[in-house]
């Protein structure tokens, strides 16, 4: 084994927990392009602006957005390389381990996938619903990622459940109300004052609407949690507990306070923890064991006894 192949493999577990906090974190750097009003920074794609891949004096974009869009892009590259990393210490890790080998790829095509609809995102003009992908995208990858981490420390058998079917079913309702959380937060954004500049087009429903919507599906998923902790109280259900109720305070001070832009910002990365904290308790509620090979069978059948007489 040359010494970079055991670089990779003695470095994986921190490789993929890089690749969760890199995706969560480029949600955060994206939310702050889209605060400072940056998303246009950079009006072409993939250059920044016409004949310059890296910012240059243009006289209709200021160079702060120029270099807060630039940055977010060179952070996708970053995460690429993280992504790329978890690939390799995977492919030279031995014994090979599919399912890590795929969370790995999954990461990596991710951020190929996010790099293209970051592009039709600036060439839409910043269009609320290709944001909303954008960001959604980003949350089903720190989902993975996280599905990723826990998988090196697990088995390759079949999955066995830790706790009762139902339960599991529970968390399954959970999963699909936080990404309607999640979404919904997108279109409170998408109609409100940190939508872009004054030019991006705004989602046209009532913010007040779309707030009560996305309170009530938090109120939803803090009743599912109610109930899963009925059944289940560990470190990961009360990581999970104390992350929502702290992300729900903050979305409440942000509305009270008239949404300024760095609690925008902070709550994204709320988003992000609360995405990992429920993948988690997800995590901690399956396990997978090593297979264990079928024994052969080393006793001779009374053909092949015949055979040798």
């Amino acid at each position: 084994m040359s010494k970079l192949t055991a670089f990779l493999v003695s470095w994986q577990r921190a490789f993929a927990i890089a690749v969760v906090i890199a995706q969560a974190g480029i949600a955060v750097t994206g939310s702050i392009v889209r605060v400072t009003g940056s998303g246009l920074g950079c009006p072409t794609w993939p250059e920044c602006v016409e004949g310059s891949v890296v910012p240059v004096e243009h006289p209709e974009v200021a160079a702060l957005h120029q270099w807060v869009e630039f940055g977010n892009r060179t952070l996708t590259g970053v995460v690429g390389v993280i992504a790329g990393l978890c690939v390799l210490a995977a492919w030279f890790h031995l014994p090979r381990r599919k399912r890590v080998l795929v969370l790995s790829l999954v990461q990596l095509v991710g951020v190929a996938v996010q790099a293209v609809v970051g592009g039709i995102t600036v060439l839409t003009g910043l269009a609320w619903y290709t944001v909303s992908i954008h960001f959604m995208i980003s949350m089903g990858l720190v989902w993975m990622a996280v599905l990723l981490v826990s998988s090196l420390s697990e088995g390759d058998g079949p999955a066995r459940l830790k706790v009762p079917a139902p339960l599991m079913k529970l968390q399954v309702v959970m999963a699909v109300v936080l990404g309607a959380l999640l979404l919904a937060g997108t279109w409170v954004t998408a109609a409100g004052p940190h939508a872009g500049d004054s030019s991006t087009p705004r989602l046209g429903v009532e913010v007040a609407t779309l707030a009560q919507i996305h309170a009530d599906l938090l109120f939803l998923f803090l009743g599912l949690l109610i109930a899963v902790g009925f059944f289940m109280r560990t470190r990961s259900y009360w990581t999970l507990v104390g992350v929502v109720l702290a992300q729900g305070a903050l979305g409440m001070v942000q509305y009270w306070t008239g949404v300024p832009e760095v609690l925008v910002s902070i709550h994204v990365l709320g988003a992000g923890a609360v995405v990992v904290a429920t993948a988690a308790l997800w995590t901690s509620s399956r396990e997978r064991t090593h297979e264990v090979p079928e024994e052969i069978d080393t006793v001779p059948s009374d053909d092949q006894a015949l055979s040798k007489a």
